[in-house]
């Protein structure tokens, strides 16, 4: 049996908050004080950026009945980043965790982040410097490779489909034509999570799409045109990212200067320019006087009081396991979780898989799960986001 390294730990948080991801960070503190070999455990704030600047909070001394409070609270606790590290930043956080003697680094994000990780581990092992590097998963866009879901993504399903649901209804009360603009760069799955705020045949959204499918305009005004000829009103969910015929994504597209992070992402939830612009071209296409449209933006992901508890539960799980992992197995990795079981029967079990199988690369959401039209999503995805969301509230309507 291998001797465990002893040392201090850090703990980051990086990428966009989450309504849980702080359930992750108290998972990694209260695991990380189980052990003898872990002296110090350390947060860094904002993320590397804090680890260059030697801005550290000690977690130990936080109080228990705090860190319960911070966990149920949603956003980063620790503040986050969207830096990537390159050889200099990594030069500069070797010398910072060689003069603070830290042996264990846990980064709390996405595929970024995981890079992020990637990076720093691949560095500490050219230098000789023996380091544990465990990312811990979360996003909303449950876009990570090996997972079967990510921590953060059931919550946020659970507040787009309530945000549908209560749409739906005001649509149906003053009807016209209703357009979403729900988060997701590359992967459908929190745009597809809208289509269980469906009950009935003729609730909505009655029109949903993903970026895995391509979508002209001329489409998009003919499915609309067929939804609102056969019940007098439609609702439109559609992810930030969907592209047009060529593969372009319609937002970049309509903007004529797009920012962009240091990952090369360019930023889709802050403006409304997409949701306008399909407003837009169905005024013009269809001479209907009530259209309106709505970018759900940042709301959906650390919106306080519509948090799912088994994501909850299985994001607290990835934190304690991260350090498990690395303590015991004496391992570098990133956690992922495996589905045993679906409905009355779900769980799940963690296990470790290398950061380069995480690291930057996203996973999109299934062709199954779609419609062959492309304008829907199958009804065969309720059961595989059902437990992730927990129970949804009943509407009812007498017209």
């Amino acid at each position: 049996m291998s001797t465990k390294l002893k040392g201090n730990a850090v703990v980051g948080q990086s990428g966009g908050p989450t309504a849980v991801i702080n359930q992750s960070l108290v998972g990694v503190i209260e695991e990380a004080c189980q052990h003898d070999c872990i002296d110090n455990m350390l947060g860094a704030l904002h993320g590397v950026e804090g680890i260059r600047d030697e801005k550290f909070v000690d977690l130990k001394k936080v109080p228990k009945d705090k860190l319960e409070i911070v966990a149920n609270s949603p956003s980063s606790a620790l503040g986050s980043s969207r830096v990537k590290p390159d050889k200099e930043l990594c030069n500069k956080i070797f010398d910072i965790f060689q003069k603070n003697n830290i042996r264990y680094f846990f980064y709390i994000g996405g595929n970024d982040s995981a890079s992020s990780a990637h990076i720093v581990n691949n560095l500490a092992n050219e230098a000789g410097y023996e380091l544990r590097v465990f990312h811990v998963p979360k996003t909303i866009d449950n876009d990570l490779l090996v997972t079967d879901h990510c921590p953060g993504y059931g919550s946020a399903a659970r507040f787009v489909i309530q945000a549908l649901m209560g749409d739906d209804l005001d649509n149906r009360a003053l009807p016209g034509i209703k357009i979403d603009i729900i988060m997701g760069r590359h992967a459908g799955f929190l745009t597809a999570a809208t289509m269980m705020a469906r009950s009935n045949e003729d609730d909505g959204p009655h029109l949903i799409y993903v970026p895995e499918t391509k979508l002209p305009m001329e489409q998009f005004i003919r499915d609309v045109k067929n939804v609102y000829s056969r019940l007098g009103r439609c609702v439109v969910v559609a992810s930030e990212g969907i592209v047009d015929e060529n593969g372009t994504p319609w937002a970049k597209r309509i903007q004529e200067n797009v920012e962009a992070d240091s990952h090369g992402n360019i930023q889709l939830s802050g403006s409304g320019a997409l949701a306008d612009a399909l407003a837009g071209n169905l005024k013009e296409s269809m001479g209907v006087s009530r259209i309106r449209a709505d970018t759900f933006g940042y709301l959906q992901r650390s919106f306080a009081g519509v948090v799912s508890d088994v994501d909850a539960r299985e994001a607290r799980l990835c934190g304690q396991m991260a350090v498990r992992f690395a303590v015991k197995e004496n391992i570098d990795g990133s956690v992922s979780m495996r589905r045993l079981g679906d409905g009355a029967d779900y769980k799940i079990e963690t296990f470790v898989t290398e950061l380069d199988n995480v690291a930057v690369k996203t996973k999109s959401l299934p062709a199954e799960y779609i419609s062959d039209a492309g304008n829907n999503i199958n009804e065969s995805y309720r059961k595989y986001l059902a437990p992730l969301v927990g129970k949804i509230p009943q509407v009812a309507y007498l017209c």
